[in-house]
């Protein structure tokens, strides 16, 4: 949502004040509320568009980022009006966003405002975790203790997150799904640590060379407390 604070110069000789319209800029935040997050990237477009009142000196508004201690640098397009610039972040949920303007005033001063007051957060969502892991069992003779397999999980948004706990459950309540899953045991051992941005491996067996179920994990992520994986053990 754009964002828009406007002020008004005050000149104060004793007890007589006069107002000047025309001494401020007008700044549109216009990042979104948004990003998909990206942990590969992980840089997010911080952009503003600017209009300056007659009294601004010309060229001499100057706008950067804010995200609590840090400072994003913005470039302009030529006519000054519009601001783009990049943050970089990686696991994190969200960040704190302030855009901060100064500029000066023909022959008078300089003068600067934050927008908005208060820093909005600007949200980074989590991408869905893998809905589908194919698994080959093509190798002929079934190895000791059944057909092994591992399922990825990666997350972009938290520093650290556990899968507490996965189990196998038909993908329907079909006789032959039913039969089909209960060739599918989960293996790894639980907690299971999943650092930020790397690719974790969840490991599952199949005694069959054919079957398939959905593996149902739990975890601490607030997002995905719980997520159904369907896997297929199959010759390819």
């Amino acid at each position: 949502m754009s964002k828009v604070i406007q002020f008004t110069c005050f000149f104060v000789g004793g007890a007589v004040a006069a107002v000047l319209g025309g001494c401020d800029v007008q700044v549109h935040d216009q990042t979104p509320a948004e990003y998909p997050a990206n942990h590969d990237i992980g840089m997010y477009e911080i952009k503003a568009t600017v209009s300056p009142d007659s009294m601004v000196t010309p060229g001499s508004v100057f706008l950067f980022g804010l995200s609590g201690q840090q400072r994003i640098e913005l470039n302009s397009n030529r006519d000054g009006t519009q601001w783009r610039g990049l943050y970089a972040i990686r696991c994190r949920p969200s960040f704190p966003l302030q855009l901060r303007a100064a500029w000066k005033l023909q022959g008078l001063t300089t003068k600067q405002k934050l927008v908005p007051l208060q820093a909005r957060e600007i949200r980074l969502v989590e991408p869905p975790l893998t809905r589908e892991a194919r698994i080959d069992t093509g190798s002929g003779k079934t190895p000791k203790g059944g057909w092994p397999g591992s399922v990825k999980y990666r997350i972009a948004t938290e520093q650290n997150t556990q899968i507490t706990a996965a189990h196998i459950e038909p993908v329907s309540q079909d006789p032959t799904d039913v039969a089909a899953a209960k060739a599918i045991s989960v293996v790894s051992t639980f907690p299971m640590d999943v650092p930020c941005g790397t690719p974790t491996e969840l490991q599952v067996a199949s005694t069959a060379p054919t079957a398939h179920g959905n593996l149902i994990i739990d975890t601490t992520h607030p997002a995905f407390p719980h997520w159904t994986t369907k896997v297929d053990f199959a010759p390819q």
